[in-house]
């Protein structure tokens, strides 16, 4: 487990409870902390067949994890995104959402139902083939983008996801218009074969 620079007891009880938890002294975002948590795994943990990934903010179940890991288990995944029940999300979040998965649908020729999910599993080997993690908003999509050029099998199962806010409009134009440009940017140089 990451623990990206938490100012609560999180550390503490997932030592007490057995876990193996990396901490940064300092919030670095979730980017690095995706980055700390692959690199520690492909140079420390060759035990390690699969990664999971899960937003620390409760909106996913870690229930679920299971469900995620699954297919890789049975071979016929490498890559395993969760897809979020629209219905439980709210209106302009589903709209940016909407945006953003259509465009990559036509940029890489794909046919997700959800580009954005934060609760992911992966095989080590698609570890090493998305290890390239950016910052922002854009994490899932260029793991995805990098997924696809790399002919990762990607799957998708259902998730339950639980919104406890709304971003406020203005935040929220300027995140959906920056992962737009990232997408259609990242498109193009997949399509012209870079």
């Amino acid at each position: 487990m990451i623990d990206d620079g938490s100012k609560d007891r999180t550390f503490e009880i997932a030592k007490k409870a057995g876990v193996k938890v990396i901490h940064h002294q300092v919030n670095h975002g979730k980017g690095e902390a995706i980055k700390t948590g692959f690199n520690h795994v492909l140079s420390h943990d060759a035990s390690a067949k699969y990664i999971v990934l899960i937003d620390s903010d409760m909106q996913y179940l870690p229930d679920e994890l299971l469900k995620l890991v699954e297919p890789l288990k049975s071979g016929e995944a490498d890559f395993v995104i969760g897809s979020r029940n629209w219905s439980g999300v709210p209106f302009r979040h589903r709209l940016g959402n909407f945006v953003w998965r259509t465009t990559f649908n036509v940029f890489f020729g794909t046919r997700l139902v959800d580009t954005n999910c934060g609760y992911m599993a992966l095989t080590r080997r698609a570890v090493e083939r998305v290890r390239n993690v950016h910052g922002g908003y854009i994490i899932e999509n260029k793991m995805i983008s990098d997924a696809v050029r790399s002919r990762l099998r990607i799957m998708q199962v259902p998730v339950k996801v639980f919104y406890k806010h709304k971003s406020k409009v203005q935040r929220g134009i300027r995140v959906v218009a920056g992962v737009l440009i990232f997408i259609i940017k990242e498109g193009i140089k997949y399509r012209l074969g870079f």
